[in-house]
């Protein structure tokens, strides 16, 4: 599954990461998704988008931690489904730890951006400046 990510005058496109398949198959449904992204506080670079107690299901119940990681490499788009923290989706720009004011987090990996890569970095400063931005999720073929 392929998902453009339009946010900042920016079109990304993203690949769904079969290592986290609830994860995916969770937000799929929830497509054509849009909410406002802004700058993390305590990775480093990298946007997220707050979602609070907000609670992520399939037909199997809450989406619970898969292959979840702390290092999300540049392009890679994590889902925190909450529990030390609220839930978020994070989308690292550069370098980035995941982490809140309690300590590191770790989040599902679930999207890689594969196109549109050379904008992460301008995406990424853009928010931090100039604050929240729209963001959207939409599925392609």
């Amino acid at each position: 599954m392929k998902i453009r990510i339009t946010a900042g005058g920016h079109q990304l496109i993203a690949e769904a990461n079969p290592d986290a398949p609830r994860t995916v198959a969770a937000f799929a449904k929830l497509l054509p998704y849009r909410q406002k992204i802004i700058h993390v506080r305590w990775s480093g670079e990298g946007c997220w988008v707050p979602l609070g107690d907000w609670v992520l299901e399939d037909g199997q119940g809450k989406v619970s931690f898969e292959n979840a990681t702390s290092h999300p490499a540049r392009g890679d788009i994590l889902f925190y489904p909450g529990g030390y923290s609220e839930t978020e989706i994070i989308m690292a720009y550069g370098a980035c730890c995941f982490a809140s004011k309690l300590g590191q987090l770790a989040g599902n990996h679930f999207l890689t951006i594969t196109e549109g890569r050379e904008n992460l970095r301008t995406l990424g400063v853009k928010v931090l400046w100039e604050g929240a931005q729209d963001i959207v999720f939409e599925a392609i073929s």
